[in-house]
């Protein structure tokens, strides 16, 4: 099982000030690296890649649209943005050799209806998804557009890892998966073990390992045990990476409703959060 930790436990917008994280990353003993992009169209793209080629950390990235590239909107101009930013996306990822883009990538995060999603905006967002998969599927082969459902709160269009696969499936390119998150799964699903193997091997393409208070992993209520028998269980291949945020952050928090500290430091928690993943892993022989 590889162990890997997100940028947003240093910073929140990730940016050529941030590049020290990508080393320092790999010394706490981490062999992967989640590099949140938050604006593609400033990312540092072949600055991150220098870095990366100082370790031998895999890389991943995960992203957030918002009410300008919203997917489910009506406005299509709106959503053409979505699949533009999507299809950038689609660029950093090959140059820096990610094969995971990960995160709320089908529709605005955070911007919520009111009511259960419509026909129309699932129509909406499969569409355009369709045209950014078939286009990453030409252009970097390699890459998985993994959709992570999230908690209700955060969205009203994919909560539960049902609907993940059956968004997939709509999109239909063969090049999509589903990107789980404990945070998430703990107030959406009615269990762990079957949320994964709903997903299934085909499925599960990418997982975040956040406690459920998105405090240090192994010290609150996720069922590690059950879940990474259940990833076990299906043969998942890829990295199990910690996520959390820093109150201090200001584009984050509205969204994430984090009010105060879970460690000292985001280092400290993942830290810690790596060493308890790391025994309760051992103690399962995974």
């Amino acid at each position: 099982m590889r162990f890997g930790v997100d940028t947003f436990i240093w910073s929140e917008v990730f940016s050529e000030k941030d590049l020290w994280v990508i080393t320092k990353a790999e010394e706490l003993g981490f062999s992967t690296i989640d590099i949140a992009i938050a604006h593609p169209e400033t990312f540092p793209t072949a600055l991150v890649k220098a870095e990366l080629a100082k370790t031998k950390l895999e890389v991943v990235t995960t992203t957030t649209l918002d009410a300008k590239t919203n997917l489910i909107s009506p406005d299509e101009a709106i959503r053409k943005n979505g699949v533009e930013a999507l299809k950038r996306l689609v660029d950093i990822n090959k140059e820096l050799g990610s094969t995971i883009l990960g995160g709320v990538n089908y529709a605005g995060w955070g911007c919520l209806s009111g009511k259960p999603k419509t026909d129309e905006e699932w129509n909406h967002s499969v569409e355009a998804m369709r045209e950014a998969a078939r286009y990453a599927k030409e252009t970097h082969p390699q890459l998985r557009i993994c959709v992570e459902p999230v908690n209700r709160f955060e969205t009203h269009f994919i909560n539960t890892a049902e609907e993940g696969v059956r968004y997939c499936k709509a999109v239909g390119t063969g090049n999509m998966a589903v990107h789980l998150d404990r945070f998430h799964m703990i107030r959406e699903e009615t269990s762990y073990r079957e949320a994964v193997l709903t997903c299934g091997k085909d499925y599960l393409g990418y997982v975040h390992v956040c406690e459920n208070n998105r405090g240090i992993p192994g010290t609150g209520l996720v069922p590690w045990e059950e879940f990474f028998t259940a990833l076990h269980e299906i043969g998942y291949e890829g990295p199990c990476v910690i996520e959390s945020f820093d109150p201090s952050f200001e584009e984050l928090n509205a969204n994430c409703a984090i009010w105060r500290k879970f460690a000292d430091t985001g280092e400290e928690l993942a830290v810690q959060g790596l060493a308890n993943l790391k025994r309760i892993a051992a103690g399962l022989g995974v």
